[in-house]
């Protein structure tokens, strides 16, 4: 039997290798191993230490970071009813997507991205595209974090400087720590993003329900709260609202370059399912308070909407969560270009000029391009929709579900069963045909609405962007 052979046969579960083929659980494990992209075995860097437990903690800061400072305001739009299904919905159909992607993977371990795993389906066209395109996403997710960022500078000095120097401090911040080579490494310093963040959070929820009234009301006399169980949004506000929820949950392609660096990539499910089940739980409860107490007087980013005083306290705690969270975002950027760059050559875990200026380099590159677009578009919510709608509905939704239908496209001949369930991942793959035209559309109109109503006057502009200076 030829490699390409065992490599396209089909599992006989979501996770070990064919069984069918006489190999013994011993060689079975011994082939996979030797298709590892990292080796234990190799000379300089070990970047194969990280544990179920630290990829949890990295999972759960890639999915739950600065997407909780729109979610609330996307209630607002759907209502809460809508938006609480809606966030339901999409962190269940995206922790399943990420198990397909990770099983996927574990049984073509070569593969170290999600263009890797696309390569199987399209060749190498279809891989270098999917990589262009992931890498557009991380820009664009870096830019929003700039953009959260400056904010959080501004609101903590009461716009003590031009905004585009804020923003130009955040990209560098977000780069040094996106430098960081191993995941292993940064793992401690996540937990330190991660703590901090859900404590920032956490202080802002109290906040909002201790307060009279929403910041963002007027200061006297009789308000509308606005808060509504069920909202009529027309199309292009409810499918960016639709699209910023959905954004919140679907950084699953991220985690694939993490179980290259795991001890044991077959102990990702589990990491993936808690992680799933635990920022699910956080968006649920921490919108549907925020909403509460706030209705439609919401502040994006929704950190403003606490006042000045809880907003400095906020952004202030929250902002090592901030530069930690797109810092790994980047950091899976950087990854990419480093492994395509130097794979199968004795510079990738070698600690040579070559692999030094290769890594160093990505990492600034994706940084000036994320601090430029940040700057063309400084406006959180449209970053994150544009983000969503245009990338990561094929990386959780489309994608996961042709490679789930490329490794059990005998389904498609099978029992009943089986049948219908290959028709639930033409689904999958329906609604993220959607998500992409419709979320694509309604965010594009809504960027050029907000540059025709002045909401975005120029590019590269000065002024306040976390409402401190009126």
């Amino acid at each position: 039997m030829t490699t390409a052979t065992y490599e396209k046969n089909a599992a006989d579960d979501v996770i070990e290798a064919p069984r069918s083929e006489g190999f013994a659980p011993t060689q079975k494990a011994e082939i996979l191993e030797a298709r590892e992209i990292f080796h234990d075995n190799a000379e300089g860097v070990k970047f194969r230490t990280v544990s179920w437990q630290r990829a949890t903690i990295i999972f759960l800061k890639i999915q739950f970071a600065m997407s909780i400072l729109a979610v609330p305001g996307a209630l607002a739009t759907l209502g809460a009813v809508g938006g609480a299904l809606s966030i339901v919905g999409w962190e269940v159909l995206n922790t399943y997507t990420a198990v397909i992607l990770g099983d996927f993977r574990n049984r073509h371990p070569e593969c170290h991205t999600l263009a890797d795993m696309c390569g199987h389906i399209w060749g190498r066209l279809g891989k270098e595209l999917v990589s262009l395109q992931i890498l557009i996403a991380q820009v664009l997710i870096t830019a929003a974090g700039i953009v959260s960022c400056s904010t959080a500078f501004n609101a903590l000095s009461e716009h003590g400087a031009c905004t585009v120097a804020f923003s130009f401090v955040s990209a560098v911040l977000i780069t040094l720590f996106s430098s960081v080579r191993t995941f292993s490494r940064l793992g401690w310093l996540t937990w330190l993003g991660f703590t901090t963040f859900f404590i920032a959070v956490f202080i802002f929820v109290v906040a909002v329900t201790q307060q009279d009234r929403p910041a963002a009301a007027p200061p006297t006399g009789d308000f509308d709260l606005g808060w509504t169980a069920i909202a009529h949004p027309g199309f292009v506000a409810g499918i960016t609202a639709s699209a910023n929820i959905f954004i919140s949950g679907s950084g699953s392609q991220m985690y694939l370059p993490v179980i290259s660096e795991m001890k044991k990539p077959r102990d990702y499910r589990k990491a993936a399912i808690v992680a799933g089940i635990l920022v699910g739980a956080m968006y649920l409860t921490f919108s549907l308070v925020i909403y509460r107490w706030c209705g439609m007087w919401l502040a994006t980013p929704a950190f403003g909407s606490a006042g000045t005083l809880f907003k400095k306290i906020s952004y202030g705690i929250a902002l090592p969560g901030l530069v930690v969270g797109v810092g790994i975002y980047q950091h899976v950027a950087a990854k990419l270009i480093f492994v395509r760059v130097l794979r199968n050559s004795r510079h990738l875990q070698a600690n040579t000029v070559v692999h030094w200026t290769t890594w160093l380099g990505s990492n600034l590159v994706l940084g000036v391009l994320g601090f430029i677009i940040a700057e063309a578009v400084p406006i959180l919510n449209y970053l994150l929709g544009l983000a969503g709608s245009l990338c990561f509905a094929p990386f959780s939704l489309i994608f996961p579900a042709m490679l789930w239908m490329y490794d059990f496209k005998g389904y498609t001949s099978g029992s009943t069963s089986q049948k219908l369930v290959y028709g639930a991942h033409i689904f999958i793959v329906l609604v993220g045909l959607f998500m992409v035209v419709g979320g694509t559309y309604g965010v594009a109109v809504s960027i050029k609405q907000a540059f025709a109503s002045g909401l975005i006057s120029k590019v590269f502009d000065c002024a306040d962007n976390s409402g401190t200076i009126s």
